[in-house]
């Protein structure tokens, strides 16, 4: 899996940013793609209103070559359950998915996802730091 064409299959880390000063929140996902269809489960340490929520969703959408466009689902976890919409695009290489999310009617920011690769995923920070300046 080395380019834009590979199978999103798989294990990715990411983080998602919010528009004020807030600490970008880290998730895992686990995307099993089928076609030009994705979906797969999330894992996430959040921030709300009461402290840090441990919380979990599901992921349903579709990919067209290197646009990957999904929706993000609570599963009622912690009084979670919204939709979330995601619309990025996956890296030449494969390994990236960067884009942004969407709360209608609330906020928005951005996001990124790498595959994970050992020592490759364990800089998402810095990266992803990067992709918010």
């Amino acid at each position: 899996m080395s380019d834009a064409t590979a199978n999103l299959t798989g294990v990715w880390q990411g983080l998602y940013s919010y528009p004020a000063a807030v600490a970008p929140v880290p998730f895992t996902a686990t995307v099993l793609e089928s076609g030009s269809w994705v979906s797969g489960a999330v894992h996430e340490v959040a921030y709300d209103e009461y402290g840090v929520a441990e919380v979990f969703s599901t992921l349903l959408g579709r990919r067209s070559g290197t646009s990957l466009t999904f929706t993000k689902t609570y599963d009622g976890t912690a009084g979670w359950e919204h939709e979330v919409f995601y619309a990025g695009t996956l890296s030449a290489d494969g390994s990236e998915v960067e884009g942004t999310w969407t709360l209608p009617g609330e906020f928005s920011g951005k996001f990124l996802m790498i595959r994970s690769q050992g020592a490759r995923a364990a800089s998402l920070r810095e990266a992803f730091e990067t992709v918010r300046a």
